[in-house]
């Protein structure tokens, strides 16, 4: 009912919004004789905040016509690959005259970017969109409108997500032989239930897997979202935030969970801000700043952009990842396109790249939440995964805006590209050497201290302490070790310097044992810090830090 009940007065209050609109428009015509009184320019203000107040907002374009790749403008054509019923596969094609420059393009990484259902469009990540394409060839998951979408087109589980995910996953492959895959937000629950799956069938899994800001365990660092989700029963959910669709809508009948309510509740997490917000746009206006009244514009009409979500699909989230948090417990049992329950064992991915970003400041998806995954996939070498901390960044900032463009892509790019096929072949010769290693070893060789966080070999076999490496004495390298392979080291860009020591990882009894009769003397020399109160996530992951003064 209370979805009827919107609907109702969205119509009636549409043609005040548009009468609004002529009015702002009236008054701020300079043909208009009224628009040279002394009230003008805040009348049309007004009734222009109005208008904004009272439209209905559509689904944005991406609108992405052209990308620089190196100094060249380069075509974009968006198209849709597959066609599901509750999602499309959107590829955006590149094309370019200069020979050299289609060349390049012919030779970088594709990419699926698998957007979040979570009440906003996947074009929220626009500028994630943008920035890939400037070195890969990028998809994107385009989910659709649950009130567009007609009853006969069946239900939409958790289940059907993620097949999805694994679908579009073997698309790729069969053009390209294989791809990566960045989840953003709540589809890194999903995403990496899809991978751990292919892995445990003996299927070809993604070279990466980049988790950036996700409700992996949700357990820790908990933030309001959290809160509310483990604060109410499953059945207070059903019972009062699901409704049917109108009939006006091609959906009419479908069980979902709407976008206004969502909505709502994105505003209710700062009203404060979006207030005043709103308040600087009209005094904008009445100013004539065109370019803060346009930034105001362009950031609303994409963060007011919100669809319904399938009740199914909505609530089983909610009990799977929120409420008993299935994947971390090892419990979650995922139904399959040809009806096999398979359970999902993360361990079981071992030929994927594992890379987690984090925002200092997320207030949706708290700290740690993400780095859990790389607890989960104990399958894949620590060499192998990667995590990245961003100061000063919220959960928006990680994926978009200047610390996304440069901070996390730098990042990011150096990551994909030392997983390309080709490199794994360079890797793999390094690591069959006659000498090898452990993969601690490894992480430290060519690392600058405060740049990867490290293990400290324990004094005794099975007990080890998470340390922070001191900045003014690096722990000593051995002679006898073999310089890492590149793609196993990650290293801040050379302006970007470390805000703080990285949080050492907790190493495993079997290589602090190993390491420890290697070189006893070595290890007890090590200079040490104090304890980190972070946890530490497995032996040898490397941490990134940046500089805090890139803070906006």
């Amino acid at each position: 009912m209370l979805y009827q009940i919107f609907e109702t007065q969205r119509s009636i209050m549409e043609p005040f919004s548009d009468l609004a609109q002529a009015a702002a428009k009236l008054f701020s015509n300079p043909l208009n004789p009224m628009s040279q009184t002394p009230m003008a320019q805040r009348t049309s203000a007004g009734y222009a905040l109005m208008h904004r107040l009272g439209k209905d907002y559509e689904k944005p374009e991406f609108g992405i016509r052209t990308v620089k790749v190196n100094r060249v403008d380069v075509a974009i054509h968006e198209r849709i690959e597959i066609d599901k019923p509750f999602c499309e596969l959107r590829r955006f094609k590149r094309f370019s005259d200069d020979a050299a420059t289609l060349t390049q393009l012919k030779a970088q990484p594709a990419v699926l970017i698998v957007a979040p259902l979570s009440g906003h469009y996947a074009t929220l990540l626009r500028d994630t969109v943008k920035t890939m394409l400037q070195d890969h060839k990028v998809y994107i998951t385009d989910w659709k409108n649950a009130r567009l979408v007609p009853l006969s087109d069946g239900e939409f589980h958790l289940d059907d997500y993620i097949n999805y995910v694994q679908e579009f996953i073997r698309h790729l492959q069969s053009i390209y032989g294989n791809c990566h895959i960045v989840s953003v937000c709540q589809p890194t629950v999903p995403v990496m239930a899809a991978v751990s799956l292919m892995a445990s069938r003996g299927e070809k899994t993604p070279l990466t897997m980049t988790m950036m800001g996700g409700p992996i365990d949700a357990r820790k660092s908990p933030t309001s979202v959290n809160n509310l989700a483990t604060n109410k029963s499953f059945e207070w959910f059903e019972n009062n935030v699901i409704y049917r669709v109108p009939a006006n809508f091609p959906g009419a009948g479908r069980r979902v969970y709407p976008g206004f309510l969502q909505y709502t509740g994105f505003v209710a997490m700062n009203p404060d801000r979006h207030a005043t917000s709103h308040y600087d746009y009209f005094k904008d206006l009445i100013k004539g700043d065109d370019a803060s009244t346009e930034a105001h514009r362009k950031f609303y009409d994409e963060y007011n952009a919100v669809l319904d979500m399938d009740a199914d699909y909505y609530l089983e989230t909610i009990a799977t990842v929120f409420q008993d948090f299935k994947l971390v417990n090892g419990t979650w049992d995922v139904k399959g396109v040809d009806g096999k329950v398979e359970r999902v064992r993360p361990q079981d991915i071992k030929g994927t790249a594992l890379m987690t970003v984090e925002g200092e400041l997320d207030d949706i998806s708290g700290s740690g939440q993400t780095r859990a995954a790389q607890d989960l996939c104990s399958g894949v070498p620590a060499s192998e995964r990667q995590h990245l901390e961003v100061p000063g960044a919220g959960h928006y900032g990680i994926f978009s805006g200047r610390r996304w463009r440069d901070i996390v892509y730098p990042e990011l790019v150096k990551f994909i590209s030392s997983h390309a096929p080709q490199t794994a072949v360079k890797t793999a010769a390094v690591t069959a050497s006659p000498a090898p290693v452990a993969p601690e070893a490894l992480a430290q060789a060519d690392t600058p201290p405060l740049a990867v966080a490290q293990a400290s070999a324990p004094t005794n076999v099975g007990a080890s302490n998470a340390t922070l490496v001191s900045p003014a004495k690096p722990a000593a390298k051995s002679a006898a070790k073999p310089a890492a392979p590149k793609s196993t080291v990650v290293k801040a860009k050379p302006a970007v310097t470390p805000s703080a020591p990285s949080v050492a990882s907790k190493p495993a009894a079997k290589a602090s044992a190993k390491t420890a009769a290697k070189s006893p003397a070595k290890s007890a020399s090590a200079p040490l810090s104090k304890t980190s109160g972070k946890s530490a996530a497995s032996t040898s992951v490397k941490t990134t830090w940046v500089d805090p003064s890139s803070k906006a």
